[in-house]
């Protein structure tokens, strides 16, 4: 949960509150801001929360649909996420590996939890990774520019992994793509966007929390993808010109009623 940037948990809850379903948090790290632009952040890890609270649902004997992981703040907390996991065999297991962009990682991002969120991805039905995490995931070299055909044999890879995958932010000869390929029907589809002249953190986490929603309220693995491609272009486009430093995020709050059904 970061408390001003517009991302992780503040944008996840409203999200997937707006399309009718429960949300139900637990806070992997609580930070003042989120960690791109902004010096002296805090930083506190919640590891020594997570177990507890999968422990308590199980004894009040909650279901869930799907348990969504996004930004982790530590190694031991990909073993909370597997627990949740194990606890919850049912759920549809949705994997947004937030670990970088523009070919670095995040500023808390350890080795040690580099290569703990594979073991997580390996659980997943679904992930979402941007072209910098997918690199990262594979351990291949960032590449801003990366040709479709390339990106396809990513994803196959990737879906080796999980079961199926969304590569966001693909760019080939100037083409704005989003690219999935759905591990189970081996449905392969490519979502084309156009580029606006201002880039926002935070729109990771949009586009995985609505995906995740649609699919939740039934969806297909592309409609959702669809949609949250959709919503995310709109919500930049709503906020450029309104005059904030662009690691202030998104204005999705104005565009929320586009998810109602």
């Amino acid at each position: 949960m970061s408390g001003f940037g517009r991302c992780s948990l503040a944008v996840i809850l409203p999200i997937i509150s707006a399309m009718g379903i429960q949300c139900v948090p637990v806070p992997t790290a609580v930070l003042s801001t989120h960690t791109g632009g902004f010096d002296g952040f805090v930083f506190r890890d919640m590891t020594d929360f997570i177990s507890p609270c999968c422990k308590h649902y199980k004894e009040l004997g909650i279901k869930f649909d799907t348990i969504y992981s996004g930004f982790l703040g530590s190694d031991a907390q990909v073993d909370s996420c597997l627990e949740f996991f194990g606890a919850f065999p049912d759920a549809r297991r949705v994997v947004d590996p937030v670990m970088g962009e523009d070919g670095e990682f995040y500023q808390t991002y350890t080795p040690e939890l580099a290569e703990r969120i594979k073991e997580l991805v390996r659980k997943a039905d679904v992930i979402t990774p941007n072209v910098t995490e997918a690199a990262l995931l594979l351990g291949e070299p960032y590449r801003r520019e990366l040709p479709e055909s390339v990106a396809h044999g990513w994803l196959e890879r990737l879906c080796r992994m999980s079961r199926s995958a969304v590569i966001t932010g693909v760019i080939d000869n100037g083409v704005y793509m989003n690219l999935c390929l759905d591990g189970i029907t081996g449905a392969y589809t490519r979502i084309e966007w156009k580029p606006l002249p201002a880039s926002y953190p935070g729109t990771g986490d949009i586009f995985a929390s609505v995906m995740t929603g649609r699919m939740m309220l039934g969806d297909t693995f592309e409609q959702a993808a669809r949609t949250a491609t959709e919503f995310v272009r709109s919500a930049v486009e709503v906020t450029m010109g309104n005059g904030q430093p662009t690691r202030n995020g998104v204005e999705f709050e104005h565009i929320l009623g586009m998810l109602k059904e």
